[in-house]
């Protein structure tokens, strides 16, 4: 579908549609499938579908399961024809939307990023939704990036350079430039020596190396930062003697065989994930080769009641959500004087704000602090009731990576009666957990098979939840039957 796109768009081969009434859909790429908004609108169009089912019949395309897409494709078809419209011509389009799905997703989702680059909530929440669906979104790279974001692989989407802050365009090219005409770069050194140093300068290299670009060279990003001084002095040495058109003392070697003395790099410890995280962010505006809630998972799908992207909707009961303190602006009440903070809060959805009273920010000011991963409860004021934006404001402020110590969190295994483990295989766990002695519950969910389920919990036996324990739990029992829950 690629070649027909081509072949349209250059006026080798005529344009046409597959169906009247999508004319106007696919008219900007000549006839042919390519972005998923198109799947949404033909859906629209054809099916009678609102947004939110177009949007299920988006997600089960980008998943690339063939059960999953049969599922939705056999509901589109059905919809459509008792819309009216010929079974043949709509099964046709579901066989053409299948195969868009093969190739055409991982483009409109990296011309997605590209369009919403300027906006941090929806980057961040398409981000979400692209690992979501198995995409892998790669930090940028001097080696593969261009300017905006592009597909790199079946399931991969690169950063483009053009969002790393303080990188221009003028740089950009030089980088573009210098692998199109060399090669890939291979060393801190090998880039400084062949970008133009005027455009590439020390503040852009730092940047780039926070934001990840650099990832591909020899060394760590510590390693790269620490060396970056000694390399670019070099480097701007030999530039300068080019330029001057001046042979030195090894002005007869070919450049490969010139010493590389700026790529050794000094023998440093890499940076901890949680600074490695914050220098991403601050250069890019973006987690991307992690996020600090990943390891906590389990844990935010259990204990959070909301998102960044529903937090501001008003109710009369207290809810919770699991987020990362990004800042934290403290500030004094005009009427009494006292201090309270206006957090601003992220998590895989997007950012939101927060507000801390007086007398709550005077407990939790010493756990509210930037860059802390926590679970945050409270509610919403009652005159802010039908606000499109009520301001959510904490009561209670927890760190996630407490809640598995004190007990908050259990481990569960499923078994049916008659389905159960062996003997064998009861004495093993039995075993693995006694050798993994924590704070957490253990709990046996057991059914009958037919609708009656009890929860026991072990009398004898608390565990500590870490992978050491649950990556062969799992192992032992399936790895479906293992699940952390909420125990209090």
């Amino acid at each position: 579908m690629h070649l027909r796109y081509i072949r349209r768009k250059r006026g080798e081969e005529d344009v046409s549609y597959p169906h009247p009434a999508l004319s106007e859909v696919l008219q900007p790429t000549y006839g042919v499938i390519l972005y998923q908004e198109q799947v949404m609108r033909i859906a629209n169009v054809l099916a009678g579908y609102s947004l939110a089912e177009a949007d299920v019949l988006r997600k089960a395309v980008g998943k690339k399961k063939a059960e999953l897409i049969k599922q939705e494709l056999d509901r589109f078809i059905e919809r459509a024809v008792e819309a009216g419209h010929d079974r043949k011509v709509i099964e046709s389009i579901a066989a053409q939307i299948e195969t868009f799905g093969r190739y055409g997703f991982n483009k409109s989702m990296a011309a997605l990023l590209s369009s919403e680059i300027g906006s941090t909530d929806k980057v961040v929440a398409y981000i979400n939704e692209a690992r979501e669906l198995g995409l892998n979104v790669l930090p940028p790279s001097v080696n593969e990036s261009g300017w905006k974001f592009t597909v790199t692989g079946d399931e991969q989407i690169r950063f483009g350079l053009g969002a790393v802050k303080n990188v221009g365009r003028g740089a950009i090219e030089s980088i573009i430039s210098g692998r199109q005409s060399s090669g890939s770069y291979e060393a801190l050194s090998d880039f400084c020596s062949r970008v133009d140093l005027r455009l590439c300068n020390k503040r852009v290299t730092e940047s780039l190396v926070a934001a990840g670009a650099l990832d591909d060279l020899d060394g760590h990003r510590a390693q790269l930062l620490a060396g970056l001084d000694h390399t670019l002095s070099e480097a701007q040495l030999q530039q300068a003697e080019r330029d001057a058109g001046q042979v030195t003392l090894f002005g007869d070697l070919a450049d490969s065989e010139r010493p590389t003395g700026g790529s050794i790099l000094p023998d440093i410890p890499p940076w901890p994930e949680a600074d490695r995280l914050a220098r991403e962010k601050a250069v890019l505006g973006f987690f991307i080769s992690g996020h600090p809630l990943d390891k906590y998972r389990e844990d935010v799908a259990l204990f959070s009641s909301r998102t960044t992207a529903t937090l501001g909707s008003w109710s009369e009961h207290k809810v919770s959500a699991a987020v990362v303190v990004t800042a934290v602006n403290r500030r004094i009440s005009r009427k009494t004087g006292a201090e309270y903070a206006r957090l601003t809060l992220e998590d895989f959805h997007g950012t939101a704000e927060a507000l801390v009273f007086p007398e709550t920010w005077s407990k939790l000011s010493s756990v509210i602090t930037p860059d802390a991963v926590l679970l945050l409860t409270g509610g919403y004021s009652p005159r802010d009731r039908g606000e499109d934006r009520a301001p959510f404001i904490v009561e209670e402020a927890a760190h996630l990576s407490e809640l598995r110590a004190n007990g908050a969190v259990g481990v569960q295994v499923a078994w049916t009666s008659g389905g159960g483990p062996s003997p064998d295989v009861v004495r093993g766990i039995a075993a693995l957990c006694a050798s993994h002695p924590g704070p957490a519950p253990l709990l046996i969910e057991w059914s009958d098979g037919n609708g009656t389920v009890a929860r026991l919990r072990a009398r004898n036996l608390r565990v500590a939840i870490d992978e050491e324990l649950l990556a062969p739990l799992r192992e032992l029992t399936g790895p479906d039957l293992v699940t952390l829950v909420k125990v209090r």
